[in-house]
């Protein structure tokens, strides 16, 4: 598997809470493989959704061994009726009936995100097969934002070679995964979910949030701009407890001598390791070419902001991604 320190620190914290951790896509080829390795490992306990046949058949033909790991098929589950029943209180104000909830249930991803919010499971992990939409909806409408959160955000951890920037490297990006046009309010929230995420799951000690534009520090004058400059304000108020500045450029953002000519006087600039963008086009696109071009591990994207743990899967991903993301499940506490 690929190393680096924090992303070693973060297999490691998984192992040690041993968390119990679904994963609706059963029969899927890598989910299937990540499962054998992650319960070999004693890295969480599993449980595979869908029909224990299909997913044997599907396991054997990889020669994957499954020991250890837990296989449920929802339709014949004597949990079925119970989360018909409980999910069609959920939505009742939504017009939601018994008889409609029955078929949602045979959804495994709506049965896995009722296993999360019945404490029946610490945390969900799927969209190795699925969009995200389909795995946010159910999260969404069972698991539902934290306190305080009007909206999650899909975080990125980023492990650079370049180690003289952010925290040796590492970085945490937001919002790259879910939001396309935040307003200044939820831009500040999303930057509060990444500084938590650096400091409880990545291990930085010390985050340094920068809101980043094409702007630093009134050098151009723009609407664009003033949404990130209000931000900033709105962050200062709401979370005092952060380092948080901006608008700051990229360079100015992470590289010292940028910075203090740019920013002088700056508690973030120069020196950030969080960064938060102003829309998801800039978000997607900087992950991307920090992956790509700069040759750099991209874990994620991780969903912050909710209720209890439940994760998302690009699906394009590799059996060593989601390893990776059901150990940062295993490490993230309910809100």
């Amino acid at each position: 598997m690929t190393n680096h320190p924090l992303l070693d620190g973060i297999r490691a914290k998984a192992k040690a809470a041993y968390k119990h951790i679904v994963l609706p896509e059963g029969t899927e080829p890598r989910t299937i493989a990540a499962a054998a390795m992650i319960t070999q490992d004693k890295m969480a306990r599993i449980t595979l959704l869908g029909n224990p046949e299909e997913i044997r058949t599907a396991a054997s033909g990889q020669q994957v061994c499954l020991d250890g790991v837990e296989l449920l098929d929802p339709e014949s589950s004597e949990l079925f009726e119970r989360f018909a029943a409980d999910f069609a209180k959920l939505r009742e104000k939504k017009g939601m009936t018994l008889e409609q909830a029955r078929e949602m249930m045979k959804n495994t991803l709506y049965f896995g995100a009722m296993m999360v919010h019945e404490d029946l499971a610490d945390g969900m992990v799927a969209g190795a097969k699925n969009s995200t939409s389909d795995v946010l909806r159910p999260a969404l409408q069972i698991i539902k934002t934290a306190k305080g959160v009007s909206t999650a955000c899909g975080a990125f951890f980023i492990f650079s070679p370049q180690t003289q920037y952010g925290d040796e490297g590492a970085f945490v990006y937001g919002d790259c995964g879910v939001t396309p046009a935040p307003t200044a309010e939820q831009m500040a929230e999303i930057a509060y979910c990444c500084n938590q995420a650096a400091v409880d799951i990545v291990g930085i000690k010390q985050p340094r949030v920068a809101m980043l534009s094409f702007s630093t520090k009134g050098s151009a004058k723009h609407e664009l701009v003033d949404k990130v400059r209000s931000a900033v304000e709105i962050a200062h108020q709401r979370y005092p407890q952060l380092t948080v500045d901006g608008e700051l450029q990229l360079d100015a953002a992470i590289v010292p001598q940028v910075g203090e000519m740019k920013a002088p006087g700056s508690p973030v600039a120069g020196h950030a390791n969080v960064l938060i963008f102003p829309d998801l086009q800039a978000g997607n696109i900087c992950y991307k070419a920090t992956q790509y071009l700069g040759n750099s591990i991209a874990l994620g994207p991780i969903l912050l902001g909710m209720a209890k743990p439940v994760n998302d899967l690009s699906r394009g991903c590799s059996v060593e991604d989601i390893v990776n993301i059901v150990a940062v499940v295993c490490c993230q506490q309910p809100a």
